[in-house]
């Protein structure tokens, strides 16, 4: 009997195992599908592609090109690729495509349009970039009237990238209005690792100091970035320089519109504050 039993187990143990490594090996091969079938699904982003549908003019404002538009819907219908076909769509609605493609072309266009579910493209990315609109309106009414502009673009049509604004008196934008290369910048500067922070801009006699802040997704990649410009030359020259423009200045800068109890201090600063600490730079507490 213990014979039998020791066959028994003798011959379990190796056909367990082969089946242990059977699914190890089948589980693997299935997580090395979905992956790659993930990555091919990513593709790369449009402007990767020699075809990228805007091209500067001579001011440097990109314009949509039609032409390269064409190459592109042609070229994704035959070869796949989810997420720079997706941004080419997005692009082709809000560029008005439907009423300049012939009408062969548009029988294409809206085949493309068919295969990567265009219709669900627009609403996702303005859903997505909804908080952002919000931080950008609430940032930019904190500083009204000093000279501090907040914007947010919607990179994925530059020639009307700006979807919200905030003080665009400051340099004259409105929503609607386009940027320059600045997708291409920011895509570089990623590569580079760098941030577009605190960079000086002069323009003519204008001179401004800058932030740029990019969004990423990763679906699209790159689609908006929210920006930050003060006019220098106007707290230089006006601020500074005048007694009236520098308490004005500070009244908006410290202008509020209510006043709650909430308690936004450390524990320490917090007890200062209350033996008599006003400001941070005091140390005599």
């Amino acid at each position: 009997m213990f014979l039998e039993i020791d066959v028994e187990h003798s011959v379990l143990v190796p056909v367990i195992s082969e089946v242990v490594v059977s699914l190890l090996l089948f589980a693997g091969g299935y997580f090395i599908g979905k992956y790659r079938e993930k990555a091919k699904l990513r593709g790369k982003d449009l402007d990767e592609y020699d075809f990228y549908p805007f091209e500067p003019d001579q001011n440097n404002f990109p314009q949509f090109n039609l032409k390269d538009f064409r190459l592109a819907v042609h070229y994704f219908l035959k070869n796949k690729d989810h997420t720079a076909a997706r941004q080419l769509i997005f692009i082709g609605e809000q560029n008005n495509v439907r009423n300049q493609l012939e009408s062969p072309e548009l029988k294409q266009y809206e085949k493309l349009y068919h295969v990567y579910q265009g219709s669900k493209i627009e609403d996702d990315n303005n859903a997505f970039l909804e908080n952002y609109k919000v931080i950008v309106r609430l940032l930019g009414q904190t500083f009204k009237n000093t000279g501090i502009e907040i914007l947010l673009h919607n990179l994925m049509n530059p020639s009307r990238s700006i979807v919200e604004i905030e003080n665009g008196e400051v340099t004259g934008r409105k929503i609607g209005m386009g940027t320059t290369m600045l997708v291409l910048d920011l895509k570089k500067r990623k590569e580079r690792k760098e941030d577009k922070l605190n960079y000086e801009l002069s323009i003519g006699d204008r001179k401004f100091k800058c932030t740029t802040i990019p969004i990423y997704r990763n679906d699209y990649g790159l689609i908006g970035a929210i920006c930050i410009n003060i006019d220098v030359n106007y707290i230089n020259d006006e601020v500074l320089q005048k007694r009236d423009k520098l308490e004005e200045f500070f009244r908006n800068f410290c202008a509020t519109d209510m006043k709650l109890q909430e308690n936004i201090l450390g524990k320490d600063e917090f007890e200062k504050a209350n033996k008599g600490k006003k400001h941070w730079q005091q140390h005599d507490i």
